[in-house]
């Protein structure tokens, strides 16, 4: 919490100071487990502020008021981009999101961990189309919060089958019990990104997967040879 607040209002005293933009990296988890499907920007979000998940929710909140409130009142050039579940090379391993967590259960030959009965939903954006959305969004003049995924949508389960199917492996699904105030559905509404940036994803859900599953075999290989 102190990351995500204390640090963005020190960052945005530092653009004030310098007369620099300043883009905030913000995350679909401002909605948290919505109520409102898919996500529009005007929806105000479903948080638990004491759940276990409110220190990065919350935080990411308070830092998108204390930065729209520098920009009304100190009239500093900001953007805010709430970035959806964004994946490709170079996801560290242990990060604890579902794409390398799932990708180097299959290829470990380890059973897939699912969480509930894993029809809660996601969207996946690959990195590059995300890189551009955030460029675009950098380089417009729009100061509001811009949402920038991919609004193609899939439970975990079907996500857990398709990284079985194409990894071939022998990998089984176990369900575990799910986590507390875990969204169950998460989908973007691009409609302003699409408007204001001329922006939307170019990379299928398959394309991407399949470049980052090389980067994993890889690295596992790497580290065989190592």
């Amino acid at each position: 919490m102190k990351v995500g607040s204390l640090g963005t209002h020190k960052v945005l005293g530092l653009a004030k100071e310098k007369k620099a933009r300043f883009l905030l990296a913000s995350t679909s988890e401002v909605y948290g487990d919505p109520l409102s499907h898919p996500q529009k920007e005007d929806y105000w979000g479903n948080v638990n502020p004491i759940g276990p998940r409110g220190v990065y929710d919350e935080a990411k909140r308070f830092a998108e008021a204390m930065t729209m409130a520098y920009q009304r009142f100190h009239k500093l050039d900001t953007r805010i981009a709430r970035i959806f579940n964004t994946f490709g090379p170079r996801m560290r391993e242990r990060d604890g999101r579902v794409v390398p967590t799932f990708i180097l259960q299959a290829l470990r030959g380890e059973d897939l961990t699912v969480f509930g009965d894993g029809l809660q939903t996601r969207s996946f954006c690959y990195i590059s189309d995300m890189v551009q959305g955030i460029y675009k969004l950098l380089t417009s003049e729009y100061a509001a919060p811009v949402n920038l995924g991919n609004p193609q949508e899939m439970s975990v389960l079907d996500f857990a089958k398709k990284i079985l199917e194409i990894t071939e492996s022998s990998s089984k699904i176990v369900f575990k019990s799910l986590p507390e105030d875990d969204p169950q559905v998460r989908q973007p509404d691009i409609s302003l990104a699409k408007k204001i940036l001329k922006w939307e994803p170019s990379v299928s859900f398959e394309e991407g997967i399949k470049r980052t599953l090389e980067y994993f075999q890889q690295r596992l290989i790497s580290k065989q040879e190592d």
